[in-house]
C-alpha cells in the first residue's frame, strides 16, 4: 500500500512539472517575444520631429564677461577751506559743464583779492611817480645830477616795474582762489549721493569730497577675451569697427549696441585673456557703472552657408551626423561635419543639402532604415505637462522631459493596445495556457484528497 502511494505520488508531480513546462513554452516565449517586438516599435513607424536644412547667412560672435564703466567719473571735491554756504543741486540729477553744484564762504577770499588789486595800485602810482623823476633828471642832464643818480632812477624803474608784474600775478592767483568758492560741473553727467551737507565746513584735502558725478551716457564697458581669439580680432578690426551688444548675465535680455573702441596693448600673461572696452550710446540707460554683462562681438558673418538646428546633431563613436528623412519617410543616418555651433543653429560643411530633412526630436526608437511618421510637435508632451517651459539647452534633446520620450511612450501605449490579428492570437494561446494551469491544479487537489486524477 505505501508503495502505491509513493508511486501515486510521483506520477502526479510529474504531471504538473510536465504542465507547467508545456504552459512556459507555449505562452511564455512567445508573449514575451511579441510584447518585445510591440516595444521595439516592429509594429508601426516611430513618431518623430522634422525640420529642413536651409541656406543662411551665420554672423559669427566672441562673447565676453565684462563690467560697466563710466566714460568720465569725477569726485567733486573744495578746492579751499571753507563753510559750504549752499548745496545746488539735487542727488541723482543730471548736470550739464559748468553748472554750479555749490558754492563755499567767499569773504575771506574776497578781503585777498582786494589786497592784491590794492597793491597793485600802490606800485602802479609808485612807478609813474619815477618816470617823472628821470624825465627831469635827464632834461636837467650832468649839469646838475650825476650819470650815477641817473643810472641808479632807471635801475628803480626796472625793478618797480617787475613789482608791478607780481603784483598781477597775485591778483590773478586771488581770483583764482576766490572762484575756487564756486563749485561747477567739470563734465555733463549724473550727481550720485551727496556726501557733505549744506553748513559744513569743507576742506581742500577732504578725501570723500561734495558729490561724485558719472558720465552716463556714452558708456563703456571692459570686458576680456581669451588670448586665442586675438589674430581673429585683429584681422576684423582692419575692416572697421565691430558691432558689440551688451546682453544680461543670462544672456536673454539685450541692453544695448555699440561698437568696439580699443583692444588693449598687451595679454594678461596671468590669466591668459586680451582687455577690451566697447561704447554703447546707452540711451535707455540699462547700463549703470559697476554692472557685470555679458558682450557680444560680431567679428565674421558666414554667407550662404547651410544650416540645421543644432539638437539635430547627434554625436557617436565615429563623430557626428543627422538622420535625414527620406521621401518615403524613412531615416538615414548621414554623417556630418560641423563648422560652427552655437545653442541655436549649426553649420554643417559637409553632408546635408539644403531641403534635406532632418530629424530634431525623436531619437529614442531611431535606427537606420527605420520608417518614421512626421508630427508637428504639438503631442509631443502628456497632456498633463503641456503647459511646462521648455528651454533649449544645446545638447542634442532638447529639455529635461523632452519631447523624444513622450513620443516614445505614445507610440509604445498605441502598439500594446492595438486589437491587431497577432494580438488577438497571443490572447488567445494565453487563455488555453490559463485552462490548462487550472486543470492540472485541480488535478493536484484530487490526489491530495485520495482520488485519481
Amino acid at each position: 500500500m505505501k508503495l502505491m502511494k509513493s508511486v501515486l505520488t510521483l506520477l502526479v508531480v510529474a504531471a504538473i512539472a510536465g504542465g507547467a513546462y508545456y504552459v512556459m513554452q507555449q505562452s511564455g516565449p512567445n508573449t514575451a517575444q511579441k510584447a518585445r517586438g510591440g516595444f521595439a516599435g516592429a509594429g508601426g513607424p516611430v513618431s518623430v520631429i522634422v525640420k529642413e536644412a536651409q541656406r543662411a547667412n551665420v554672423p559669427v560672435y566672441l562673447e565676453g564677461v565684462g563690467s560697466v564703466k563710466a566714460l568720465n567719473t569725477a569726485t567733486v571735491r573744495a578746492q579751499v577751506d571753507g563753510r559750504l554756504v549752499s548745496v545746488n543741486f539735487k542727488e541723482g540729477q543730471d548736470v550739464k559743464k559748468g553748472d554750479v553744484l555749490a558754492k563755499i564762504d567767499p569773504v575771506t577770499y574776497q578781503a585777498q583779492l582786494d589786497q592784491a588789486v590794492a597793491k597793485q595800485a600802490l606800485d602802479e602810482a609808485l612807478l609813474a611817480n619815477t618816470k617823472r623823476d628821470l624825465q627831469r633828471f635827464e632834461k636837467v642832464g650832468t649839469l646838475a645830477i650825476s650819470q650815477q643818480q641817473i643810472d641808479t632812477q632807471k635801475a628803480l624803474i626796472k625793478q618797480q616795474e617787475a613789482q608791478i608784474k607780481s603784483d598781477i600775478a597775485a591778483v590773478e592767483n586771488a581770483t583764482a582762489i576766490l572762484g575756487y568758492t564756486t563749485i561747477v560741473a567739470p563734465f555733463d553727467g549724473r550727481t550720485g549721493i551727496r556726501i557733505v551737507d549744506e553748513g559744513n565746513l569743507v576742506h581742500a584735502g577732504d578725501a570723500g569730497g561734495i558729490v561724485v558725478i558719472t558720465q552716463v551716457q556714452p558708456i563703456n564697458v571692459l570686458f576680456t577675451l581669451p588670448q586665442q581669439n586675438l589674430p581673429t580680432l585683429t584681422k576684423s578690426v582692419g575692416s572697421g569697427k565691430l558691432p558689440a551688444q551688451a546682453l544680461s548675465t543670462d544672456g536673454r535680455n539685450e541692453f544695448d549696441s555699440g561698437f568696439l573702441e580699443v583692444i588693449d596693448n598687451q595679454v594678461d600673461p596671468q590669466t591668459g585673456t586680451i582687455r577690451l572696452k566697447a561704447e554703447f550710446a546707452n540711451a535707455q540707460r540699462q547700463l549703470w557703472p559697476g554692472q557685470f554683462v555679458n558682450v557680444r562681438l560680431l567679428v565674421d558673418t558666414l554667407k550662404n552657408v547651410v544650416v540645421v538646428p543644432t539638437e539635430s546633431v547627434q554625436r557617436g563613436p565615429d563623430g557626428t551626423y543627422v538622420y535625414v528623412v527620406s521621401a518615403e519617410n524613412q531615416v538615414a543616418i548621414r554623417p556630418v561635419k560641423i563648422e560652427r555651433q552655437d545653442d541655436k543653429v549649426a553649420v554643417v560643411a559637409e553632408g546635408v543639402s539644403p531641403g534635406d530633412r532632418v530629424v530634431t526630436s525623436g531619437f529614442g526608437r531611431l535606427k537606420d532604415g527605420a520608417r518614421v511618421s512626421i508630427s508637428d510637435g504639438s503631442d509631443a508632451l502628456p497632456a498633463s505637462s503641456s503647459a511646462a517651459p521648455q528651454t533649449r539647452t544645446g545638447k542634442n534633446e532638447t529639455a529635461p522631459g523632452n519631447s523624444a520620450l513622450a513620443a516614445k511612450d505614445s507610440a509604445d501605449s498605441s502598439l500594446v493596445t492595438g486589437s491587431t490579428a497577432m494580438n488577438a492570437a497571443a490572447a488567445s494561446k494565453n487563455a488555453a495556457a490559463s485552462d490548462e494551469a487550472k486543470r492540472g491544479r485541480r488535478n493536484h487537489r484530487d490526489t491530495a484528497n485520495g482520488t485519481s486524477p
